[in-house]
């Protein structure tokens, strides 16, 4: 990833930061108050990394959900990407509008492009067009009621920033590392929270090795442990060691060297000396990994907002690869209501000290959670200083159905009371689906009844549409009253999908 560090970015986004809270109080709780976003969905992650996701150059489409924002009436909305987005998808979003023209939703609507398909973040495309800076100054019509909102922030987002005279509702890149493996690690321990046995803050594979060889060495009948790269993404930064042969003794640190190369790599195309240049770039930890014949892997999500406010917003069991159990694939809402409570009170003891250090945004805390004799017992595992796989479903529930989230029993109603539930997807994935265009799948959906109804607040909603064709890569969320509906939803869209992806 592309580091741009400028020294007096730090002071004068501070000075841009410390505007947000009035404009917090001023425009953000007033539907008809004018106000501009500019939605900057760049990956600035690790590129090696990201590069192994299929279709990843789509993945800033997941961010489309903000075009809902058009539903304010005064709302002006920015959004810029690093290659066109086809106008199928955008009526897509515009037609999902509750009571809001499509003509009017369009004029307060500017999209802006960098045609530029490298691998490279998208921030670093935009600063590196300043006749597109040009054109982003013109279209954001007063600072004072304007914001960024993006993926993540980095130096980068920082440096668009500043050049652009706006505050980002998000985390200033200075604490970063509190979201970082080893950072969140360390929260954990201040906040009270179970971790799992392991070390962070490893510096290079000797570091790992010898790690590796201490955990093993303090509990004998471990049977795995997890390497994460600190910066990892979805769990494409993790490996795991199988600790079957390993002898006891000093002839122990031996075996585990002459193991590393053959690490299993939650990244498919990962391979050891990819993965160990990774090691000395970023940093990583190594893990237990948490056995349980009955596991979980939970997740809570929150904002700080600009009034130092901390908020619950959403719970949700993760739907992780059956191979590894380390990639990240979908999500359910809410999560289990035998731990959603549990997971939330955790989470907010994390949100507590962050808060404290100065973070700002939504964040998420992730977790492994095994099922015991008296309960759950619950590992925390990460902090998410970002918008997440979570992020987009959420928000489109929000948006599409006017309703909330109650933290007091981690359930979600519509405005008429209805309860509802999802189950959401990044890696809708098959070779059949590839040259589906974004008008056939708008076709299949309404033929088959399972387009999202306003009328009942049921049904499916897209997105990652741009990977279709090229990829056979698409995203859902289906959303439905019960858990049950949700999923049995999901399987009948996938099952649809596969039969018109054959024809």
């Amino acid at each position: 990833m592309t580091k741009t560090h400028h020294p007096n970015d730090a002071d004068e986004f501070q000075r841009l930061q410390a505007g947000l809270a009035d404009q917090y109080r001023r425009v953000f709780s007033d539907r008809t108050a004018t106000r501009t976003v500019l939605v900057v969905p760049s990956l600035t992650l690790d590129q090696d990394v990201m590069a192994k996701i299929t279709g990843i150059t789509h993945y800033e489409e997941r961010m489309l959900c903000l075009l809902l924002l058009l539903r304010l009436p005064h709302t002006h909305v920015i959004f810029v990407t690093s290659q066109p987005v086809p106008p199928a998808i955008i009526d897509y979003y515009l037609q999902l509008l509750p009571g809001v023209p499509r003509e009017h939703a369009l004029r307060r609507l500017t999209m802006l492009c960098c045609y530029d398909g490298s691998p490279q973040p998208l921030t670093t495309k935009i600063l590196e067009r300043p006749r597109l800076m040009k054109r982003l100054r013109e279209a954001i019509p007063g600072s004072s009621t304007a914001h960024m909102t993006c993926f993540n922030v980095t130096d980068l987002e920082r440096r668009l920033a500043v050049q652009l005279g706006l505050p980002i509702y998000g985390c200033d890149p200075d604490l970063s590392d509190l979201g970082s493996k080893s950072g969140s690690r360390e929260v954990f321990r201040e906040a009270g929270l179970r971790v799992a046995e392991g070390f962070e803050n490893l510096s290079d594979i000797d570091d790992v090795a010898n790690a590796l060889t201490e955990l093993k060495q303090r509990n004998p009948a471990l049977r795995r442990a997890v390497v994460k790269l600190n910066e990892g993404f979805s769990g494409d930064g993790n490996a795991i060691l199988n600790f079957d042969g390993a002898p006891n003794g000093q002839a122990l640190g031996g075996w585990i060297r002459q193991r590393l190369p053959h690490l299993n790599f939650a990244a498919p195309a990962m391979n050891v000396d990819d993965y160990t240049a990774k090691v000395d770039t970023m940093g990583a930890i190594v893990e237990e990994f948490i056995e349980g014949k009955v596991k979980r892997t939970p997740s809570s999500q929150f904002r700080i907002d600009p009034l130092d406010n901390l908020e619950a917003i959403s719970t949700h069991d993760q739907v992780v690869d059956d191979q590894s159990g380390q990639i990240f694939l979908g999500c359910r809402f809410p999560a289990d209501e035998a731990y959603r409570l549990d997971i939330q009170d955790q989470g907010l003891k994390v949100g507590e000290v962050l808060a404290r250090r100065g973070v700002l945004g939504r964040f998420g805390v992730d977790f492994i959670s095994v099922k015991e004799a008296d309960g759950w017992r619950h590992y925390a595992i990460e902090i998410n200083l970002r918008k997440g796989g979570t992020t987009h479903p959420f928000l489109m529930l929000q948006f599409l159905t006017d309703g909330s989230y109650d933290p007091s029993t981690g359930g979600f109603t519509t405005r008429a009371g209805k309860p509802c539930h999802y189950y959401a997807s990044d890696n809708l994935e098959s070779p059949a689906y590839k040259g589906l265009m974004p008008e056939d799948l708008i076709d299949i959906a309404v033929e088959h009844g399972f387009h999202f109804d306003e009328a009942n607040q049921e049904g499916v909603v897209f997105h990652l549409i741009g990977a279709l064709s090229e990829f056979g890569k698409l995203g859902v969320t289906c959303v439905a009253g019960s858990a049950e509906a949700a999923e049995r939803l999901y399987l009948e869209t996938v099952r649809v999908l596969d039969k018109e992806g054959q024809r």
